[in-house]
């Protein structure tokens, strides 16, 4: 199903940095970025992934929903080849990701940025050698370069004064910008969000969501969330997959969600504790 043309997010809430604002998102586009095929993943006795099939398109903003261990991490982590699938593959411009070579793989990385669910920052780095690190690592930049680099990443995300900080210096939700700059540090073309707004209050969630949608209408990137906030999924996506019993159960718009018919939907989508989705 066709995504269908975003909205302008709201004014930018993170404030205190430049290049923030109303934005207009471009709309996706039909081509297929990344497609995960056939995916099948078990560990031990437990069948997570039972056939996966998602082709996500290029330059949109896709949610993959699901309850607690149905699946959503493992996903993730069969994109960026952290995981291999016992059987399937997973392609990222055509290249199959698992097939890849180590040189073929690092360039797959490259263009793939991870904000983790805790930002997983170093905290024995400065939040300047946290958002260089990628850089000095994976480029060849000069050090003036990646200086500016750094600088401006920290803009995009609402933040200055703060390269010389520690992480354990800042609040939560500052944090989270940090890692979200270190993730967009080397211009990838995706970027995949670890349930970005777990742990948060409403009104930094829907700071979360802004930047998201904010950093998709400026550079167009692709953007994977994991996520169970439906609050967030209908303020954000394009597109919303929903994992159960191992495949994707419905995938198509926030508004095919929200008036779909199926029990199972209808339960997660209200939150209910009623209905097929078993508790525990």
């Amino acid at each position: 199903m066709s995504p269908p043309p975003p909205t302008a997010p709201p004014p930018h809430m993170w404030g205190g940095g430049r290049g923030v604002g109303r934005v207009t998102s471009p709309a996706p586009t039909r081509e297929t970025h990344v497609q995960l095929a056939g995916i099948y993943k078990s560990f031990g006795s437990k069948h997570v992934l039972r056939g996966v099939d998602l082709d996500i398109y290029r330059g949109e903003i896709i949610y993959i929903i699901g309850k607690s261990g149905s699946g959503k991490s493992v996903t993730l982590k069969n994109i960026t080849g952290l995981l291999k699938p016992d059987a399937g593959t997973v392609y990222i411009d055509g290249i199959d990701v698992h097939a890849a070579d180590d040189a073929e793989l690092n360039n797959l990385r490259r263009k793939m940025g991870v904000l983790f669910q805790m930002a997983a920052l170093f905290d024995s780095m400065s939040v300047f050698e946290n958002v260089a690190f990628g850089p000095r690592r994976f480029s060849r930049l000069p050090e003036k370069e990646i200086a500016e680099l750094v600088t401006e990443k920290l803009a995009m995300v609402g933040l200055k004064g703060v390269e010389n900080l520690n992480p354990s210096a800042l609040s939560g939700g500052m944090q989270k910008r940090v890692g979200l700059a270190r993730a967009i540090a080397l211009n990838p073309e995706i970027v995949l969000y670890d349930e970005p707004t777990t742990g948060v209050d409403p009104i930094l969630g829907a700071a979360v969501d802004d930047l998201i949608k904010t950093l998709n209408a400026k550079t167009g990137v692709t953007s994977i969330v994991i996520s169970h906030d439906m609050a967030s999924v209908f303020r954000t996506a394009h597109r919303v997959a929903m994992l159960y019993d191992g495949v994707f159960r419905l995938i198509g718009t926030p508004d095919d969600f929200k008036k779909s018919d199926d029990p199972v939907i209808r339960q997660f989508v209200e939150g209910s504790a009623d209905g097929p989705i078993p508790i525990l």
